[in-house]
């Protein structure tokens, strides 16, 4: 948990691991919301977090900054849990969720999971939401995910970012790896950074990782990583395969490797870069490789007969 001075009162992070995305917790006389929701196999440990910091009070707003599944898959369970709470979603996400097209959610197409939720409202850029007795302007951010938001409040010039900008390194522009637009994701990510740099937050509570205040080093890191990927998207794609590598890694902990190669051959994602990337290679001898490479950053070990997440 984390509530530093720099956060306005009744501002609560819950700083979570890689698969699960931080939870903020507002909270004031008026009721109480939660932005973001972490991944659907941390749905207890969600709701236990939320519930203890509630005491007697119920969750009456869930906010989405965007609907990848680590950021909305515990949805489902707060909404069990507290029947009434009102669910808000980027207005460009409406109609999936309305209709709970996994492939427009992503979910489907990267391999994840992520229990139906209903939603009740829409984030629409420009608006403004009063939560924990302060006024939060919701912004565009697209570039990792083309519907999503940021929050900002401009008081205390606090940036609850979502995955727009972290403290290190840079998130997977997703829309890029479908090929939308030869590019222009990029420019998306290159634009929302620019937005944050006239925001001038004093703290940013990313998606991922701990708050931070150093939001010009952040910037700069994020920048020069967006540069590297925009002259070599090549990397940009071995790179995001890891990620969804990685990431199955962290939800299911150790597995077999013939229950890898059939989780990830039947990942849409997965199997559209390995077309992009190494189209004559079988798609096993290509997905050992990313392994290997986990292997070799410290991420993932190999046993005989089984994978482990490290």
């Amino acid at each position: 948990m984390y509530a530093p001075s720099l956060l306005p009162p009744g501002v609560v992070v819950f700083e979570r691991g890689w698969l699960s995305a931080n939870n903020i917790l507002l909270t004031d006389d008026q009721g109480s919301w939660l932005v973001d929701t972490g991944y659907v196999c941390h749905t207890a440990q969600t709701v236990a977090l939320v519930a203890h910091q509630l005491g007697e009070r119920t969750l009456d707003h869930i906010v989405n900054t965007h609907l990848h599944s680590d950021h909305c898959g515990g949805n489902a369970g707060l909404q069990a849990r507290w029947p009434g709470v009102q669910t808000w979603v980027p207005q460009a996400s409406w109609a999936a969720v309305q209709a709970w097209d996994e492939r427009l959610l992503s979910h489907g197409d990267t391999g994840q999971d992520c229990d139906r939720f209903r939603a009740e409202a829409v984030l629409t850029p420009g608006q403004v939401l009063r939560m924990a007795g302060r006024d939060w302007q919701v912004i565009a951010a697209p570039g990792h995910d083309d519907d999503a938001v940021v929050l900002f409040e401009p008081e205390g010039r606090v940036l609850l970012a979502g995955d727009a900008i972290w403290g290190q390194g840079l998130s997977v522009v997703f829309p890029e790896l479908w090929g939308q637009g030869a590019g222009q994701a990029f420019e998306r990510v290159a634009a929302t950074l620019d937005r944050i740099e006239q925001l001038a937050p004093r703290v940013v509570v990313p998606g991922h990782g701990a708050p931070f205040t150093d939001v010009a080093g952040a910037l700069a890191q994020s920048r020069s990583r967006l540069a590297h990927f925009r002259a070599h998207p090549e990397a940009h794609a071995q790179y995001a395969a890891k990620v969804l590598l990685k990431f199955h890694l962290l939800a299911v902990q150790q597995c077999t490797p013939d229950q890898l190669w059939a989780w990830a051959t039947a990942v849409p994602y997965l199997r559209g870069l390995h077309q992009r990337l190494a189209p004559d290679q079988p798609p096993v001898e290509w997905l050992n490789g990313l392994l290997q490479a986990l292997v070799k950053a410290g991420a993932a070990s190999v046993e005989p007969g089984q994978v482990h997440n490290r």
